[in-house]
């Protein structure tokens, strides 16, 4: 049994490094699309999504013709105050500055902690049983899911950052703990 995690398509924020986290639900871009049209994945059987539109477009791409399950506690982190900016709008705040000291620890101003966030993404994971399964099955999220999915599962245990894919990429979970990486073509 595998579970393919694939972190969605570029939307124009990703583009702008931006933190599109919860609050903004923004479409794929156009080369977004592109890249995920080129790659062939093999089929699976149940396709779990988080509710954010470009988790449902990428999975429209990637897995035409197959039900798509919401599962809301799949969507990206809360980024607060940071929602929508990125680091060069953010130099020279103080919030920010202890958010990049913390090591990403801190909760985002406003937002979530990422151990919050990495607790609701692993709860909503476990709850779904995919390891009782014998069929092949898909998650289309977001790179923070997929990190902290991967932080508790992988043996060896890596970090949280250790785990971190491109727009398109992700990884191949065995239910021993080992996987493979998912590069976009």
């Amino acid at each position: 049994m595998k579970i393919y995690m694939i972190r969605h398509a570029q939307t124009p924020g990703n583009q702008e490094y931006r933190y599109i986290g919860c609050r903004t639900d923004e479409s794929i871009s156009e080369q977004g699309a592109a890249l995920l049209k080129k790659m062939h994945l093999p089929q699976v059987s149940h396709v779990y999504i988080s509710p954010m539109k470009r988790c449902i477009q990428s999975a429209e791409i990637l897995y035409p013709g197959i039900k798509q399950q919401i599962v809301p506690d799949f969507r990206e982190c809360d980024f607060g105050s940071f929602e929508g900016k990125n680091y060069i709008e953010l130099n020279g705040d103080s919030d920010y500055q202890a958010w990049i000291d913390s090591g990403g620890e801190l909760p985002f101003p406003k937002g979530e902690s990422r151990k919050e966030f990495a607790e609701r993404t692993v709860n909503a994971f476990e709850a779904l049983n995919l390891f009782e399964s014998d069929t092949d099955c898909a998650l289309v999220v977001h790179g923070g899911t997929i990190m902290a999915i991967m932080e508790v599962y992988v043996k060896p245990r890596g970090t949280y950052f250790d785990f971190q894919p491109k727009c398109g990429e992700g990884y191949i979970l065995y239910n021993n703990g080992s996987y493979e990486q998912i590069k976009a073509n």
